[in-house]
């Protein structure tokens, strides 16, 4: 018994290495097996025998058979899964755990099938993308200060275990095993990181961290939202952590019973670490460098960092000084894509290798014919260097050429296996007519319009948008929260800066013709985005796998209405008066 738990426990970067190397080389061959596999696995499901497959399982066949779908298109199939339906419906084993999206874009969280198969191909994306940063930057016998957080799971209708697809993970025994094997065992017990109050759960992970600073050699979390958010709420609490740590004695902020029992078998009297934390901190400018300060063994943090997470990254490196940034992988509650084995790379230009063993992958390139119809998809090894592409996955929890919605790039090839570099969801637009603007677009407006602030050492703390047709023409509404107070003068300055920096020439055309009105920037309370953070926490969100929306609209009609109900200050710009 104890001979097999240790072959468990061992990793081989290299090994691990060399098996995504030959796995590249033969990308198409491996793809074509893939489908293959599931095929032969779920080709007698009531979803795929409707298509007329008739057990045929090659790539032609199944292209000329089976319609690309979106999740609306499955909904109906999922929700007798998750009603105990048990008859093989999208996979021919039962599905026991349905893992939840954020929920943020749409407003309410969809409902996606995970298996034993997903929990597999995740700890393989792990494992690999471990061993290449492992190379980089090694870490030996660590720990990892993780901000990872369990919201609950419930059973549903047909009593399947349902959580957010981090949580299935968190609370899979695999998780524990292959954190352990990769020797950075997180620094928190499970009662902190599945605790009912993520506020008292993050509290804690900032207390067990400290405890064992000097063994911490790697900052993490799945989104760096989440590390950013920690490190926030560290600048307001340290005195009381310090105090804390100074007593051996845990802040009466923390009332869970079993956190509080977890805790004390941690929390021990340590004056003299308590001075160390004390000193480092006071000494502090502005809290820059702080966690190499409090945790000088730390490698590197690492956590997901495009997309969304891309305008946390500026106040994240204030925070890690001299630290390197690496970005997680990519991936999505439907499933995992690409590993990310190029981690010297900054966060900005991170790609993602794409394993060809763990779902069947097509692109569709984003060109639009002439009459609108969409491009016809290509497969992984028929990518084009440069081009523009929509992700479509099939994967083995009963999903079958299904739309992710995110657009990536090709930014290179490993081997036969293309890279990937996120650029945004494609659904997420700006747009009242003929104007078309993404989250990208959005994030390097505000970028540009915070810059007016840094004069004032204000920054933008978080924001968000909507499009505003209630009013005759139509115009775009940006929400910031800020640090600070910030002058008129200089907000009326960043709102007009807004409004040039969308340079998308349908808006500039429609702005100059007042077919769109003036931009608006609302600037609203202090905390208002925790309020959102909390609003997703008390529908059954988990914190880890947080987004803020960027732009929210008429399906998140109660985000609208935090938002609203805190402006505290609108200014109209005058950009194009």
């Amino acid at each position: 018994m104890k001979m097999l738990e240790e072959s468990e426990n061992k990793f081989d970067p290299q090994q691990v290495i060399d098996e995504f190397e030959l796995l590249s080389k033969d990308a198409g061959r491996i793809q074509e097996e893939t489908l293959q596999k599931i095929l032969e696995e779920n080709g007698r499901t009531e979803y795929l025998q409707q298509w007329g497959l008739n057990g045929k399982t090659d790539q032609v066949s199944f292209k000329n058979c089976v319609p690309l779908v979106t999740h609306k298109d499955l909904e109906p199939y999922i929700h007798r899964i998750v009603d105990g339906d048990l008859t093989p419906i999208l996979t021919r084993k039962s599905i026991t755990t349905i893992s939840l999206s954020s929920g943020t874009t749409q407003g309410k969280p969809k409902f996606v099938p995970f298996n034993e198969e997903l929990m597999e191909s995740t700890m393989q994306i792990f494992k690999t993308s471990f061993a290449f940063r492992n190379r980089e930057f090694p870490v030996v016998n660590g720990k990892a200060l993780q901000f990872i957080y369990g919201s609950k799971q419930f059973k549903t209708k047909g009593g399947l275990a349902a959580g957010t697809a981090t949580t299935n993970v968190y609370r899979n025994s695999q998780f524990k095993k292959t954190m352990k094997a990769m020797q950075t065992p997180g620094c928190s017990p499970d009662e902190v990181i599945f605790g009912p109050d993520f506020n008292q759960s993050l509290y804690c992970h900032l207390l067990c961290g400290l405890i064992l600073r000097n063994e911490v050699q790697v900052v993490s979390s799945t989104f760096a939202h989440s590390i950013v958010h920690a490190f926030r709420k560290f600048e307001q609490v340290w005195q009381e952590v310090v105090a804390n740590i100074r007593d051996g004695v845990l802040s009466s902020r923390v009332t869970v019973p079993s956190i509080r029992s977890a805790m004390s078998k941690l929390l021990k009297p340590d004056p003299e670490l308590a001075d160390t934390i004390y000193n480092k901190c006071i000494r502090l400018s502005n809290w820059y460098g702080l966690i190499p300060e409090l945790f000088p063994n730390t490698r590197y943090i690492y956590g997901i960092m495009t997309g969304s997470m891309e305008p946390y990254l500026k106040k994240l490196r204030h925070y890690a000084g001299e630290l390197p940034l690496l970005s997680a992988d990519y991936g999505s509650s439907e499933g995992w894509i690409g590993a990310n084995v190029n981690p010297e790379l900054p966060p900005e230009l991170v790609t993602y290798a794409v394993l060809p063993n763990i779902g069947y992958f097509e692109f569709i390139p984003l060109v639009e014919n002439v009459d609108g119809v969409e491009a016809t998809p290509v497969g992984l090894t028929e990518v084009k260097l440069g081009e523009e592409y929509e992700i479509v996955v099939t994967n083995f929890a009963g999903l079958y050429r299904y739309k992710l919605g995110d657009v990536v790039k090709i930014k290179g090839f490993h081997n036969e296996t293309p890279e990937l570099q996120f650029i945004c969801r494609r659904n997420l637009l700006l747009s009242i007519n003929i104007d078309k603007n993404t989250e990208k677009d959005l994030q390097l407006a505000v970028e540009a319009a915070a810059q007016l602030l840094l004069n004032e050492k204000l920054e933008v703390v978080d924001f968000s948008s909507n499009v505003n047709t209630s009013a005759d023409p139509g115009h775009y509404v940006i929400f910031w929260e800020l640090n600070g107070e910030a002058s008129k003068e200089i907000l009326k300055e960043c709102c007009n800066c807004l409004d040039k920096s969308f340079v998308d020439a349908g808006y500039v055309s429609s702005r100059k013709v007042e077919t769109i009105g003036a931009l608006e920037l609302r600037i609203v309370k202090r905390g208002t985005f925790h309020k959102i953070l909390d609003h997703f926490v008390g529908l059954g969100a988990a914190v880890s796998q947080f987004k803020t929306p960027r732009c929210v609209g008429t399906t998140n009609l109660s985000v609208l209405q935090i938002l609203t109900s805190n402006v505290v200050e609108s200014y109209f710009s005058t950009a194009f008066s």
